[in-house]
């Protein structure tokens, strides 16, 4: 079960669901084990070939809630908080039909939308129990709640952001020439754990030409004085919530002098993005923000990549930083600022902070210098 978050919470994130479900003329939101369940009742754990379901009904649909599980899976329910939730949950045992469950529980419906992650086994067995109803996905429900981040989501996830900051301040313990991407990805991925994470969900060192590659990861590439070296990195707190954080470093010495150009735009477009996130602006206007000045410079199509995601039980999530979207940001929203400069076969770039958005202007969650520092 996730831990710290009151049930007055998940009654009030199922309530706000079922409101929205209606207002999208759903029925039922049919909801399997992965971040939206965990969102809506706390239920940790992923989907496997035994259906476990949360049937949610739109406010004013006669169903009511229930959570289908496998009988031999229902003790591990015993944390959650479900009859003060009254969420009814309904066993069934290996032989039975889970679908033909669901359907039964449906009380009629003519529309459903299932949650966007749910695997396709479980989706065709849903189609084959409600044959005459329509059937949607759920995001479009789902993520109305998810990307507006209450009081205790914004607090867990300054608490990452935290986190990582300080594994960030222990770079010049693990970043050194000499050393291979392998082998300071592992002593990263052990301090990420050290400073409070559940795991390190990635770890990215990119150095010299590596780092021209935004999705790097690690190699055996040894590490060179005179690198630029990436280093993006972040993880999972135990409540859930996630951490992401980018800083460029230079090992060994100091870069040349169009390296550090370069980088000047990069932090300016960096500051200019986070200073355009507040209420009211659109996300496109925040990537066109971060992405005007690095053209300007005529680095442009080194820039490949969209300026943020959302952030919080998913590392990506809604609302994504990216030309094209005209959605407004509102207070609650937070999401990764993280332009980029790549240089291929050369060296690459990246600044990145989580960013939520306040009543006047945004919080930034992570406060490590953003220089390029030489370790």
């Amino acid at each position: 079960m996730t831990p710290a978050v009151p049930s007055a919470l998940f009654a009030d994130r199922l309530r706000r669901a079922g409101e929205v479900a209606a207002v999208h003329d759903t029925d039922l939101l049919l909801v399997t084990p992965g971040t939206d369940l965990r969102y809506l009742i706390g239920a940790e754990g992923s989907s496997h070939e035994r259906l476990t379901c949360l049937v949610l009904p739109a406010a004013g649909h006669r169903a009511p809630p229930a959570l289908v599980v496998p009988r031999l899976e229902a003790p591990g329910l015993a944390g959650l908080p479900l009859e003060e939730l009254g969420v009814e949950i309904v066993t069934w045992t290996d032989g039975d039909d889970p679908y033909l469950l669901v359907s039964d529980l449906a009380g009629g419906p003519t529309r459903v939308r299932l949650v966007d992650s749910m695997p396709a086994a479980h989706v065709f067995g849903l189609r084959d129990a409600f044959p005459e109803v329509t059937q949607e996905l759920a995001g479009p429900v789902i993520r109305e709640l998810r990307m507006r981040k209450d009081t205790a989501e914004v607090a867990e996830l300054r608490a990452a952001g935290a986190a990582i900051d300080r594994v960030h301040a222990r770079m010049g313990e693990f970043l050194k020439p000499g050393r291979t991407e392998k082998q300071v990805g592992a002593d990263i991925a052990a301090a990420i754990i050290e400073e409070g994470h559940t795991q390190a969900a990635f770890v990215i060192v990119g150095s010299g030409p590596n780092g021209a590659s935004p999705h790097h990861g690690v190699s055996d590439r040894v590490i060179e004085s005179g690198d630029v070296v990436v280093i993006d990195i972040g993880g999972p707190l135990p409540s859930g919530y996630n951490s992401d954080c980018t800083r460029t470093y230079a090992v060994g010495e100091e870069p040349s002098a169009s390296v550090r150009e370069a980088y000047a735009v990069l932090q300016d477009a960096q500051e200019r993005a986070v200073a355009a996130a507040r209420p009211s602006v659109t996300a496109e206007q925040v990537d066109a923000a971060a992405r005007e000045p690095i053209t300007a410079a005529g680095l442009g199509e080194r820039f490949v990549h969209r300026t943020g995601h959302g952030i919080g039980l998913d590392v990506h999530e809604e609302p994504y930083i990216v030309g094209g979207n005209e959605l407004q940001l509102e207070p609650g929203m937070a999401f990764s600022v993280e332009p980029g400069v790549y240089l291929d076969g050369e060296w690459g770039a990246r600044i990145e902070d989580i960013v939520v958005v306040t009543d006047d202007g945004c919080e930034r969650l992570n406060t490590r210098p953003r220089d390029l520092a030489v370790l």
